[in-house]
């Protein structure tokens, strides 16, 4: 049977949304598909733990954090504002990417791991020339990431070009420029697939492909260099 979604995350994190005093929090996003839908590539049992409980806690301590900024700046204590950046940049950095890594999932029979076609496979081509080199420069970038971190394709839509970046930790791409937008990002971080390819992270980026959601990309690139 597949594992789905537990209907009742998004609820609690809208009470606990609520819970907090006129401060914008987050919650849980709902993933557009059952988390045993991109098996083979990736394992239910990665996705419900990556989804259930790593991703809400970096939201449970991204909130955390902005309820302790939000008391220090009432009371004008800039030395605890300030230490706090490092875990409102960890936390918030990690809900923001993972929040982008489940829309950049798609299971096969969806249209999970089909080519990009119009204006972003063209793009592809003209920038790293063919899909093949692309895939093969991303797999050999993030499988190179010291420790944890993610790797990413953006565009930069300033110059309207492609770029492949990767980042350390839970940096969130706009940390290595505020031009780049994110078009697919793939986190190489241990959660991500340890529990089914333990630590041979080159095959997981190997398989993960089969299940990237390239319509999603191609919308936001679109969307970006119209």
């Amino acid at each position: 049977m597949a594992l789905r979604a537990l209907p009742n995350v998004k609820t609690l994190g809208r009470l606990y949304h609520q819970q907090i005093r006129g401060l914008q929090t987050f919650i849980l996003p709902d993933l557009a598909y059952d988390y045993g839908a991109l098996e083979p590539a990736i394992s239910g049992e990665i996705m419900q733990l990556h989804h259930q409980k790593h991703h809400q806690t970096y939201i449970t301590n991204y909130n955390k954090a902005l309820e302790q900024l939000d008391d220090a700046i009432a009371k004008g204590d800039a030395s605890t504002a300030v230490k706090l950046q490092s875990a409102i940049k960890f936390n918030g950095g990690g809900h923001v990417n993972h929040s982008i890594f489940w829309k950049n999932l798609a299971p096969a029979r969806e249209g999970g791991g089909e080519p990009p076609h119009g204006s972003l496979g063209w793009a592809i081509d003209q920038h790293f020339g063919s899909m093949e080199k692309l895939i093969a420069k991303m797999s050999a970038e993030g499988a190179a990431v010291q420790g944890s971190g993610w790797v990413w394709l953006a565009v930069d839509k300033e110059l309207k070009r492609l770029v492949v970046e990767t980042t350390a930790n839970q940096d969130p791409l706009v940390t290595k420029g505020a031009s780049l937008v994110p078009l697919v990002g793939i986190d190489v971080w241990e959660h991500a697939y340890y529990l089914q390819y333990k630590n041979v992270r080159p095959d997981y980026l190997k398989n993960i492909w089969k299940v990237i959601n390239w319509k999603y990309a191609s919308g936001v690139y679109e969307k970006e260099c119209p």
